[in-house]
């Protein structure tokens, strides 16, 4: 009796570890499908202008000439500002909520206005830039003597940053309410104040968490298409400063896919895409190994 019910628990595990590996085998045959797809799609565009697609600037596609560079550097771009602009934010609240504000209706409060940030629909956020933002930075331009489009780069970058603020805070909140207690506790004894704490248990702890929300952030940063399209004023060529008109890969893909006529237009943008792809594959690969090394370093 004992060695039938034995039998059976052993199945029942064989099966379930059978049921989680094929779960993830479909997640890793679904990546590489799209790459794969991604890859086909780009072949007469690879074979119409090869290296040069990385390294030119010319958009032209009555001759066909096509190439990424602007939209490669104002995705980069973009999405570094924003996450320079949100870093000290979710910081700061991460620890407000995390260390000084745990429980209670300031915290509820937060939490409540963190997730609905999060839920808004990014041509909201458009909106509010266009009517509300897009003003504020033309009287800005005006000031400091820049021709005041009043869209571009920094408008796209700081509504951006608005978008994945709540990510980068969430994570951020959760792996400093993980630090352990006892490490605190002892530091206190030993007659440390709070900033200190934080400054030598709380950082040092949380830091391979933290830069994980980060790195969550850069990837939403990365892809983010809507309100970037509709703030970043949409001119093929590299930007001379911050304030001035770009472009990205996901907002020349959402405004010309539709529009394309030909094989190799259309092949360059799904080539645009594939390169998006591979650049958000690569950022995530250097944030997981910074975050492994946070991890030794901490061991």
């Amino acid at each position: 009796m004992m060695a039938a019910k034995s039998n059976f628990f052993n199945a029942e595990e064989r099966t379930f570890r059978l049921s989680l590996s094929a779960i993830a085998l479909i997640l890793i045959l679904i990546l590489v499908g799209i790459f794969c797809t991604l890859l086909s799609a780009s072949i007469p565009s690879i074979q119409a202008s090869g290296w040069k697609f990385l390294f030119s600037s010319a958009w032209d596609p009555v001759t066909n000439d096509f190439g990424s560079l602007p939209f490669l550097v104002g995705t980069l771009l973009t999405s570094l500002l924003a996450l320079l602009m949100v870093l000290p934010f979710s910081l700061a609240i991460g620890l407000f909520l995390g260390e000084y504000y745990t429980e209670g209706r300031v915290s509820q409060t937060f939490k409540s206005v963190i997730e609905l940030l999060a839920g808004i629909p990014s041509v909201i956020y458009g909106f509010w830039g266009l009517f509300v933002l897009v003003p504020i930075i033309r009287s800005i331009e005006t000031s400091v003597g820049v021709i005041p489009y009043g869209i571009g780069l920094f408008t796209a970058s700081f509504v951006l940053a608005i978008m994945i603020m709540p990510y980068a805070v969430s994570i951020t909140r959760q792996v400093i309410t993980m630090v352990p207690r006892h490490l605190k506790e002892a530091a206190y004894s030993l007659g440390a104040t709070r900033y200190e704490v934080i400054q030598k248990v709380v950082l040092p702890f949380s830091r391979s968490g933290i830069f994980a929300g980060i790195l969550l952030a850069l990837g939403r940063a990365l892809g983010e298409t809507m309100a970037v399209t509709m703030l970043i004023g949409n001119t093929h060529s590299i930007p001379h400063n911050i304030f001035a008109p770009a472009n990205t890969m996901p907002s020349v893909i959402a405004n010309e896919f539709t529009e394309a006529v030909g094989t190799i237009y259309t092949s360059a943008l799904i080539e645009m895409a594939l390169l998006l792809f591979i650049v958000t594959a690569i950022v995530n690969f250097i944030g997981r190994q910074i975050i492994k090394q946070f991890a030794y370093d901490d061991k």
